[in-house]
């Protein structure tokens, strides 16, 4: 189930998701999404994340930052999570900590802000019914902004850097990128890092993974063809950049996604 943010949210925050499992997940592929997730376990359910080798198990909250290594995921049947998506853009509007210190890592909310995210998590658990929860989630979100709203320039600056990335189909471009910005690509590069969490040139490959994993999953084209509608030098390139994020070929991605449905397809995360 999917739920639209508020119009002050809107241009953050892409939407709100609760995802029930309904059978067991073992060490399936948790795809990078190119957002950053704040996920919250509303069932009491069981589930861990497995990046770079190392596992976490989900805690209450969760801030599951941006993807650019192979991670896993193990879940027990009935668990059921409450999602924000953030817009890649914006999540330094939320979080006072820089990015990067969430990159390729689900970190424990009480970590970072106990009191805070302790106070957060027993009003949600304490609602009534989802529209409540995302009320209460709300609320929390537009405080955070109130206080971090001296960021905004930087936020809106990111945001148009990225939109250009999003029109790219081929490799990131920075001595262009700069030049038509007026930006000089050392302070692009420092604007990423701090409010975003990776590089352009990450974020770019994201970007283009995410626009071919759509093709792996809602077409039939070769994977030659999608390589190259994508950007990719070819077939081979295409492969190798894939299993760099996922640790598998598309073509088992395809088989995996469309065999399991679109409950297992929200589960694993895949973006945008």
């Amino acid at each position: 189930m999917q739920f639209l943010p508020s119009a002050p949210l809107a241009p953050y925050i892409k939407n709100y998701t609760v995802v029930t499992i309904h059978k067991h997940l073992d060490n399936e592929v948790f795809y990078p999404s190119g957002y950053v997730d704040l996920v919250i376990n509303i069932s009491g359910g069981m589930a861990a994340t497995i990046i770079n080798g190392k596992r976490k198990d989900t805690p209450a909250i969760e801030l599951l930052g941006h993807l650019t290594l192979p991670t896993r995921l193990t879940v027990a049947q009935g668990t059921s999570v409450l999602i924000a998506r953030i817009y890649p853009h914006a999540s330094t509007l939320f979080f006072t900590d820089p990015l990067s210190e969430f990159t390729n890592y689900a970190t424990d909310m009480y970590d970072v802000t106990l009191n805070e995210s302790r106070a957060l998590y027993g009003r949600i658990m304490h609602a009534e019914g989802l529209a409540q929860k995302i009320g209460i989630l709300e609320t929390y979100f537009l405080q955070q902004l109130k206080k971090n709203e001296t960021r905004l320039k930087k936020v809106s600056m990111v945001q148009a850097l990225s939109q250009q990335l999003f029109l790219e189909h081929q490799y990131l471009d920075l001595p262009a990128l700069a030049q038509r910005s007026g930006l000089s690509q050392r302070y692009i590069q420092k604007l990423y890092l701090a409010n975003i969490g990776i590089s352009p040139a990450a974020f770019s490959a994201v970007v283009r993974f995410n626009r071919s994993l759509h093709q792996v999953l809602h077409t039939s084209a070769s994977l030659t063809a999608v390589a190259y509608d994508c950007g990719y030098y070819d077939q081979a390139h295409f492969i190798k950049e894939f299993r760099k994020f996922t640790g598998i070929t598309p073509s088992a991605a395809r088989r995996s996604l469309i065999k399991n449905g679109t409950d297992f397809q929200q589960a694993v995360n895949i973006g945008f």
